[in-house]
């Protein structure tokens, strides 16, 4: 009889130190801290209005000057576009390699990228509705740190950790 309530003790041990190892993962990958080491950056933004579908460029310090641009070619990612991700709360995740200066054509990624040469810059000028589309703007470490970026993101946005976790860059 002793024998049997020791077994069933450490039975009952043994699954909720599982159930403990189980929940301490979860904890440990949601308590995620970015990393700022050399690497892709995983920027995280909000703008203004929905540019989520337009084509972002790159502007000089003053505004006044188109410093980095794409190809039609280069918007493409695999057999689709490189559209920001989704966060919660109206925040973005960048896949394009946006910055504090960037700017939205008032192309679509489709319609930008059926055409045979990227515009000249006095044509992406005109083709700017937004020099200043930005809400926030943030560092969040380098991409590779992450487990699960989508959701250690959406977690830190969640629980109002984005301004202190990450840099802020606006």
């Amino acid at each position: 009889m002793r024998t049997l309530i020791i077994i069933l003790l450490l039975t009952v041990l043994a699954c909720r130190s599982n159930l403990n190892i189980s929940k301490n993962r979860e904890i440990k990958e949601m308590d995620f801290s970015p990393q700022f080491s050399p690497g892709p950056p995983a920027i995280v933004y909000k703008t203004k209005a929905n540019y989520n579908n337009l084509v972002p460029v790159i502007l000089s310090d003053d505004k006044t000057e188109i410093v980095s641009y794409p190809h039609p070619t280069d918007i493409k990612l695999g057999s689709g576009f490189s559209f920001p991700d989704t966060l919660n709360q109206g925040y973005l995740l960048d896949n394009r390699g946006i910055g504090i200066n960037v700017a939205f054509l008032k192309l679509t990624y489709e319609e930008y990228s059926q055409l045979e040469n990227a515009p000249t810059l006095k044509e992406l000028i005109y083709l700017i509705i937004d020099k200043d589309p930005l809400i926030e703007l943030c560092d969040c470490g380098n991409r590779k740190g992450f487990t699960n970026i989508i959701k250690q993101l959406n977690s830190i946005i969640d629980d109002n950790f984005l301004r202190s976790k990450c840099k802020v860059i606006k």
